[in-house]
Parts: structure tokens; sequence; C-alpha cells
């Protein structure tokens, strides 16, 4: 098929077993809470079959040579990169926030160039199966969720070390047709309505970690997964219809309650070979390097759309021209001009590794992913700022239909007489969306910590960075050495990336 519809995607839903878990009950996947995520990953597929969104929601597949959906596409080129950039920053602006589908694109972009990579070292057969599962992946256009955070326990110590060992996803049988995983991710978005959940490593594992260096794919109700769900809604609008209101998630604690998973859907077990149980940081920081490249479209579309609120309501407040706006309105379009640059920086330096795909500038990607997360909430300061207060004290949508007090509440809502009292209603409703309601106090939390919080883009980027020929610029200047080396940030090959990884492992 290639590139599916909507309507194909509800139905495989609708087909899939109840284990979403809630308030003490069972529930299936075509009920009232999944709303606002159905219609956030809708537009993942309206768009890929759009005209207007063809050039960046579509790809080639390099297995087929068909037309797929860019969602699971692995990138063949520094144009693939910037497509995706660009795909993730267009359908940001559609859903005011996360397009919530690129986790399952990064893993995939992940496992294609690690599961090469250790078949290389090791011998391992991991990249055949992967090729199978991608394979399955594009000719039914699936939607897939990486779970990667496990919940941890005692920080500070190793897997291996914890009190109790399922604090990180483990296997605890291995059996002839597949191994047995116990254990838990967290921070799990979308794991409630996606087709497959595909499991990643966490971390550095090290050699009494070995249980723990695993990676695999499996559907989302399959048996033993346990999807504790967490409903992020925006509250129901009778009549002020709004895209803006019709957005949300379901996050979840997803449990693998001794979850059988067979031979041909995993693709890094640390038991089978001790040598793979290195690959297992490898694979976890690959993710999160593809993840936060997709960030500097994603995060840039999140400032835009703040700068796009703010402009709109300092306007109905009737203050936009004033200097002291124009220059909060500034500060966060250069945010996501910046975050967005160092995306489009990262792809051009790209770099093509062994397995085919190119992977984006290590620095350049946490850099932009760094800076968005260090500014979120500076940014919906702003927008609480030129909103006033009013975004946390308006009346109820219904008073505004009220015969009784319909005129009144109009009439006092009205600002600037260029917009209408309904336009400074649908305004001011948004900005109680955006700044006022639970779904986004969390969209907040997300905009930090998402993709990595801001410190784990920091050591990434120190652990990647040779200070070395930088500080001989402070020597040369400083009159310490008599000459300065030339010096430009080389871009790193992919054997020496791979080193780096096995560097920051030691």
């Amino acid at each position: 098929m290639g590139i599916g519809t909507y309507e194909a995607y509800v139905e495989r839903l609708k087909k899939m077993k109840p284990n979403i878990y809630m308030n003490g009950k069972k529930h299936g996947r075509d009920e009232d809470f999944m709303r606002g995520g159905l219609y956030v990953i809708k537009q993942t597929y309206d768009c890929a079959n759009d005209p207007k969104y063809e050039d960046v929601c579509t790809a080639t597949s390099h297995l087929n040579g068909e037309k797929i959906n860019r969602f699971t596409h692995i990138h063949q080129s520094k144009e693939d990169l910037l497509n995706k950039q660009r795909m993730t920053k267009l359908l940001c602006h559609r859903v005011g926030g996360c397009i919530q589908r690129c986790m399952g694109t990064d893993a995939l972009n992940a496992l294609s160039v690690v599961t090469y990579d250790c078949d290389e070292a090791v011998g391992t057969k991991y990249y055949d199966r992967f090729l199978k599962y991608l394979e399955f992946c594009q000719q039914n256009d699936l939607t897939c969720n990486c779970a990667q955070t496990d919940v941890k326990g005692v920080r500070g110590i190793r897997p291996h070390e914890q009190p109790d060992p399922d604090q990180y996803l483990r296997i605890v049988d291995v059996r002839e047709d597949g191994i047995v995983v116990r254990g838990a991710k967290v921070c799990n978005s979308i794991a409630p309505y996606t087709d497959e959940i595909i499991a990643l490593p966490t971390r550095f594992m090290g050699a009494k970690d070995a249980a723990y260096a695993v990676a695999f794919a499996l559907p989302a109700d399959w048996e033993g997964i346990k999807i504790m769900g967490l409903p992020g809604l925006q509250s129901k609008r009778v009549k002020l219809k709004a895209p803006v209101a019709e957005v949300g998630d379901v996050e979840s604690l997803t449990i693998f309650d001794d979850v059988f998973v067979p031979n041909d859907r995993i693709f890094l077990n640390g038991l089978e070979n001790p040598e793979t149980v290195k690959f297992a940081g490898y694979l976890a920081l690959m993710f999160a390097h593809f993840h936060r490249h997709s960030y500097t479209g994603c995060k840039a579309a999140v400032s835009e759309v703040l700068a796009s609120q703010a402009t709109l309501v300092a306007d109905v407040n009737g203050i936009l021209n004033k200097e002291h706006v124009q220059e909060k309105i500034s500060h966060i379009i250069g945010t996501a001009e910046l975050v967005f640059a160092a995306g489009e920086a990262s792809a051009y330096k790209a770099v093509q590794f062994p397995n085919g795909s190119y992977v984006p500038d290590e620095i350049l990607t946490n850099a932009g992913r760094r800076l968005a997360g260090s500014e979120i909430y500076n940014e919906y300061s702003i927008l609480a700022d030129l909103a006033g207060g009013l975004s946390a004290s308006l009346p109820t949508e219904e008073s505004y239909y009220d015969p009784e007090t319909a005129e009144l509440v109009a009439k006092y809502t009205k600002r600037n007489p260029e917009y209408s009292a309904e336009d400074a209603h649908r305004t001011f409703r948004m900005m109680e969306n955006k700044l006022c309601s639970p779904f986004s106090g969390a969209e907040m939390v997300a905009g930090v910590h998402g993709g990595g919080s801001p410190i784990m883009e920091t050591i990434t980027m120190m652990s990647r960075y040779d200070l070395t020929p930088l500080k001989n610029i402070g020597k040369y200047l400083a009159g310490i050495n008599d000459d300065i080396p030339r010096y430009e940030r080389p871009t790193m090959t992919p054997r020496a990336m791979l080193d780096k990884f096995k560097k920051t492992e030691k």
C-alpha cells in the first residue's frame, strides 16, 4: 500500500485487544479519551495524501522504490533529513504542537544504523530482520511508538545493581523461538493508539548488564503488554469549534509483564553475544540523536505557534505595535529561527553511514534542541504577559450563547474594534487552552524534557566536542602560544562517531 489512510489506521485500532488501563478499568481503542490523539495522527495520514504536502510528507522507499509515507522512511540523503524537518514543522503548525509520530520514525532510523553496524562488528543477523520489519511498516503505513525511557529505580547505579532488577527492561528467559522480557517504560507518548511499540535501551550497558541490552518491536496489544494510560485533552467546546481545542494525547507507563518476543522481532539481545552489549548505548544515543533532530522541526514550530498566538492576542488587545511587544515577539521568533537553522545546518553536515543512512551532525542537533528546551518557559511567559489575566478568568463558553448574558459578555470581551466580539472570544478561548489547561501544562514540561532534558544535550555536546583545539585559540590570544592553528570543527565520520560512543561508554 505504501501510503495509508486515517480510516484504515482507525480500523486497525478497533481490532486490537483492550489493554489500556485507566481509573481501575481496562479500555479498548474506540473510546472518547482517544479523540485528541487521533486528531493529531489523522494529520499525518491526510497530509501524505494531500498534493499540497506531498513534497515533504512522502518519500521513495529505498527497499522497493515505492512511494511511502515519510514517517516510515529511512533517510537516504541530506535532502531527506531536511524534508523530514520541514514536514515535522508544517504538521506541528496544524496541531499547535507535537505531531507525535516522529518517535517511530526516529526509532526506525536508529535501528537501521545500529543493527547494520552490530552485524558488521559482531556477526549477528539483526539488520536482515530489521529490513523485513521495516518493509512491513512501510507497506502498511504503520504508526510506531518508541518505548525507551526506563523507570530506572535508584538513580546513580547500574541496571544490574538495582534492588529490584525489573527497574530496567530486561530479558528474564531465553527460548529457542525467542525471549521473555520484563520491565516498564515511562513517559511513553502515543502507546495507547499506536500500531507498534518499538522498545530500545535507555543507556549504556556494561558486561553485567547484558540482560538489559535488548531491543525489539511488538504490536501494541501483544499479550502481556499493559498500557497505563493518562489522557491529555482540551475541554470540549459546544459551539466554538477550533483546531486548538481538538488536539490531545494519551501518555503511558507501558508495562511488559513477562512478554514473549519472537526471534524475528528482536533487534538486539545482549545475552546472545557479549559483544552486542556495547551496542545498547550506541542505539540509545543514536535514537536520541535522530529524535533531537526531529525536535529542531517540532520545537521551532512550537515557538512559531506561540509567536503567532502572541501576535494575535496583542493585536486583539490593541498593543501589537508597541515597542516592548515587538521586542517580546521577536525573541520568540528568533528562537524559532535559530532552532530550525541548527537542524538545517545539522542536515547539511550529515554523513552517510555504512548502511546507507544519512546521520545529521550531532553537535548542531543537540545545540538546537538545547536552546529550544531552555527557552520554552520564557516563551510561555511572554504569551501570558501579552494575553493578560482574561485567559485565566474568561466566562464559560455557554455564557456567550445564553440569551440573558450573551450580548453583555460579548460587549465586555471585545477590545480592538478591528476584531469582532466573536473573534476576540475565540482568541481568548485559545489563550485559555494554551495557558491554563492541564494538557498545555503537560506540553510545557514536554517542551523541556521531551527528547532529553537540556542537561542531556549539554552532556552529549561536551562528550563529543574536542575542547583542546578550541582552547588553543584562547592560548594564542593570551600570548601563551606564538601561533594559532587553523580551527574548524570537523564533521564526524561514521567510524569516529562509533568510537566516540564507545569512549563515552567507558
